[in-house]
């Protein structure tokens, strides 16, 4: 552990936010957000340049600190400092580490929002379980039993990028544990993971929103690709 490059990390990313925020921005960012978290207003591009400064040799924290460093921007108000710290998790996913998914599991059951969510689910999680497919059935029954919307969403949406390689056996076992759910954001990712699968196999896609009693929402997503 280096807390001196932990905090040399945190402190440059903490100046240059500052440098680079902006109030009329933040305003509307507050807004699309439901005023939920606060902003520096930062737009993207430029936190994707202070990212670069930040992800270079010299400022990079190790692999060690990495689940420090995360969990302290996970903290942190603004809320560019959990998107700055969701994209330095993704830097390291190629020296993934089996207790990498108890900090999955933490970002995304704080402060949880469908924007982090979302990220965490396809580009951490996804790629955890390729990594470490054994994890998957205990890691996943245990989300679906928890009850929380957000883990259940991460479970529904980690196979978004697998294409041919998506479990199609597991993905119908896991809607129909949420069928019936009132649930916004469960039935919009039901819809978006059947939609993007039916980019891979649409017969199949097809098939299954016609066979099962899915919320008209989910069904309307699913089959929007098929029906142009």
């Amino acid at each position: 552990m280096n807390p001196d490059g932990v905090t040399r990390f945190l402190r440059t990313l903490e100046d240059l936010c500052t440098q680079a925020a902006d109030a009329s921005t933040a305003d509307g960012q507050k807004a699309y957000m439901r005023h939920q978290f606060d902003f520096y207003g930062i737009k993207t591009p430029v936190r994707k340049g202070i990212q670069k400064v930040l992800f270079r040799k010299g400022f990079l924290p190790s692999r060690e600190d990495l689940p420090e460093v995360i969990k302290r921007l996970w903290q942190k108000e603004e809320r560019e400092n959990q998107y700055i710290a969701q994209e330095l998790a993704k830097k390291f996913i190629r020296m993934p580490v089996p207790d990498d998914i108890l900090l999955y599991e933490y970002m995304i059951t704080h402060k949880s929002w469908w924007d982090t969510v979302d990220f965490i689910a396809i580009n951490l999680v996804g790629p955890y379980f390729r990594e470490f497919p054994e994890k998957r059935d205990p890691v996943t029954e245990r989300w679906m039993d928890s009850g929380n919307i957000w883990l259940q969403r991460s479970v529904l949406l980690f196979q978004l990028k697998y294409k041919k390689d998506l479990d199609t056996e597991f993905l119908a076992m896991t809607v129909g544990q949420l069928l019936g759910s009132k649930e916004f954001f469960i039935n919009k990712a039901i819809g978006w993971i059947l939609r993007e699968y039916s980019k891979t196999d649409g017969d199949w896609v097809k098939k299954f929103a016609e066979t099962t009693p899915l919320q008209p929402l989910s069904k309307k997503e699913a089959l929007r690709l098929l029906q142009k």
